[in-house]
């Protein structure tokens, strides 16, 4: 006598199978017409450090996008979201940028501007033991190296994800292994990450800075 599984049962895995594939990702922003909000930028928070830069929401050809322009100025919208990096290690993203402050170096304090800089922050319990990982598009640092950070170098630690000019202008496809980076940066298991943030500035050198963003998404492949 044969034993036939109940029907629920095939349809029972294709959705346990389609939840778990849709977990692969998660977006954290993409974007829309309605991002752009009277209080700024829907979903984010602005933290200034000296004025504010500019952030709108632009379209082109049907997509829209986050741009910023940075005066002498540098503040940064930041998004607090709460994950395990060795669960979703990679973080990517899309940025163009089509001005960089011409006098940023990273590694001084009075040039440290760049024209567009994505941050992954793993809080502490004590402020002072919070860590950072600030992606960047570097002025002079070659493209894959990193530095501490001038102000705060035990804390915070610079990956060029991008050096120079020669991309300026064109928009630029990111995917990094967070988790890998943090290991390889500190020497430790990395803590829960707890916000992604961005900015775009030039207060230390007095110069200009033009970036756009979008498409920012955490997977785990």
């Amino acid at each position: 006598m044969k034993h036939r599984l109940p029907r629920w049962i095939p349809l029972l895995f294709l959705l346990w199978f389609g939840l778990h594939s849709q977990d692969s990702s998660r977006i954290i922003d993409r974007f829309s017409a309605d991002s752009q909000q009277s209080a700024g930028i829907k979903g984010w928070e602005e933290n200034s450090f000296v004025g504010h830069t500019r952030y709108s929401i632009k379209e082109n050809d049907g997509n829209y996008f986050l741009k910023a322009v940075a005066d002498s100025s540098a503040s940064g919208l930041y998004k607090e979201i709460k994950y395990d990096v060795k669960e979703y290690p990679y973080l990517s993203w899309r940025w163009k940028v089509t001005h960089l402050p011409e006098k940023g170096d990273v590694h001084f304090k009075e040039t440290d501007d760049y024209g567009a800089r994505v941050y992954v922050v793993f809080p502490r319990f004590l402020k002072w033991n919070t860590k950072t990982i600030n992606y960047i598009w570097a002025n002079r640092l070659p493209k894959g190296e990193s530095h501490p950070n001038s102000w705060l170098p035990k804390n915070v630690v610079m990956i060029a994800a991008q050096s120079g000019t020669d991309s300026l202008g064109r928009w630029i496809q990111e995917k990094h292994n967070v988790y890998e980076d943090y290991r390889r940066i500190f020497g430790e298991e990395p803590p829960r990450a707890g916000a992604i943030a961005l900015m775009t500035d030039s207060d230390n050198t007095g110069g200009y800075a033009e970036a756009c963003y979008d498409d920012f998404i955490i997977s785990k492949q």
